[in-house]
């Protein structure tokens, strides 16, 4: 898919879904998003949550001079129906924010699907104040136990696809080099494996929705449902590897001196 083609789906798929990636992280042992907002903690100024979806980080973050911004619409009335605000619509690649205005920000899932990326980077230096701080969570390609291989290999099968065709695949396990490479320091990169229970048809029937796949049709995504509600039991868990990493805008150009 080129650039265009990659934003229509978007934009379909989070006007038919919104709120989707939340309503799967409810399955998880442990909440996504508190890991995400622990850096983020006791930070003076405000947090801009990029590309917020349903802005699950505001009840993370509930003292925060918070902001939620997407381009969805769908996505922030599922925001402003769960009483999360102030919300703005806008593109990850044009924030509606003044130059080093912003102490952090927070993006929860976005960075490898948000186009394109070199001026989502941009846009983001550009609203951070010197110092500020970038948290990201996105999905990670390692970590999974055999079981966990199984796992995923079942779920892929049912939806007959190989992968997912996100634009940005290495702003995965490569995000901190991304960031590093865009101007940021990394202050730190780590990876944790939640595990999401699907123990009923319900919980399966979040897997095909939740996955970014535009080659899916509604066809085939209610056959993998049926397919993946008769996998569903008791005690049936789903490894989810996960990757934090959380940058910071240098205070000062690094020195071009040799050394």
């Amino acid at each position: 898919m080129d650039e265009q083609d990659w934003r229509r789906f978007i934009a379909a798929y989070h006007h038919a879904h919104p709120g989707i990636t939340e309503q799967l992280f409810t399955l998880a042992d442990t909440s996504p998003y508190a890991w995400l907002a622990e850096p983020l903690h006791g930070i003076e100024g405000t947090v801009l949550d990029l590309a917020c979806g349903s802005a699950p980080t505001r009840a993370e973050l509930p003292d925060a001079d918070w902001i939620g911004v997407d381009l969805s619409a769908a996505e922030l009335a599922e925001a402003a129906r769960r009483g999360r605000g102030p919300l703005v619509r806008a593109g990850a690649d044009a924030l509606p924010a003044a130059s080093a205005s912003v102490a952090a920000v927070c993006a929860a899932m976005c960075l490898p699907v948000v186009t394109p990326l070199p001026q989502v980077f941009e846009e983001i230096r550009r609203v951070l104040r010197p110092g500020g701080t970038l948290a990201a969570l996105v999905p990670s390609q390692t970590g999974l136990s055999p079981s966990g291989m199984l796992g995923w290999l079942r779920v892929m099968t049912a939806l007959r696809a190989v992968r997912q065709p996100w634009p940005n695949p290495q702003a995965r396990d490569g995000l901190a080099a991304l960031l590093r490479d865009a101007g940021f320091r990394v202050r730190s990169d780590e990876r944790r494996v939640f595990t999401l229970a699907i123990d009923s048809a319900d919980a399966a029937a979040l897997l095909p929705d939740a996955l970014y796949l535009p080659g899916l049709s509604p066809r085939r995504a209610e056959a993998a449902k049926r397919s993946l509600a008769r996998w569903a039991a008791s005690g049936r868990r789903l490894e989810l590897p996960l990757r934090r990493v959380v940058a910071d805008l240098p205070t000062e150009k690094p020195s071009e001196e040799p050394i």
